[in-house]
């Protein structure tokens, strides 16, 4: 597991747009939000991405960048962004690498069940590319606003 004042990994993937998105693209310039989430257009990620979408603004204003990930399809990605009218770029680590690297990639037992998924956390990646905050197994409701309070204190 990551932990505060850790150097974030560095990654590179694509967004819906089929753009290249790389941590380096921000130094020195934007604090980035990097939430990790398990599936696009599920309740919990849905309430998740538009919370972070209502505060899009308030991120903005303070120099904030929100990225969510998960290994849904780039395709996937802009359909989830086209229904709901999301304001946040999606990666779509459908290696799953970026997931592996923030240690987000987790066994989960589900019904007696034992599967691989994405815990859902959230990263604070300040302009120098630390990490502020590195928190994992987070619940939807509210979250938003948690790190957006976190972020206007850096």
């Amino acid at each position: 597991m990551l932990e505060k004042h850790q150097q974030a990994p560095q990654f590179s993937s694509k967004n819906q747009h089929n753009e290249s998105i790389n941590l380096s693209d921000y130094a020195g310039k934007k604090n980035v939000v990097l939430y990790f989430y398990p599936k696009d257009d599920t309740p919990g990620c849905t309430i998740e991405a538009n919370q972070f979408t209502q505060l899009a603004e308030e991120f903005a204003k303070a120099d904030t960048v929100v990225i969510g990930v998960s290994k849904d399809s780039c395709a996937s990605h802009t359909e989830f962004i086209n229904k709901f009218g999301l304001k946040v770029d999606l990666l779509a680590d459908v290696s799953g690498e970026l997931c592996e690297s923030y240690g987000v990639w987790r066994e989960r037992e589900k019904n007696g069940v034992k599967s691989m998924a994405i815990l859902r956390s959230t990263f604070i990646i300040d302009k120098q590319g630390v990490l502020v905050e590195a928190a994992y197994g987070v619940t939807p409701e509210a979250h938003a606003q948690e790190i957006l309070a976190k972020v206007k204190n850096l």
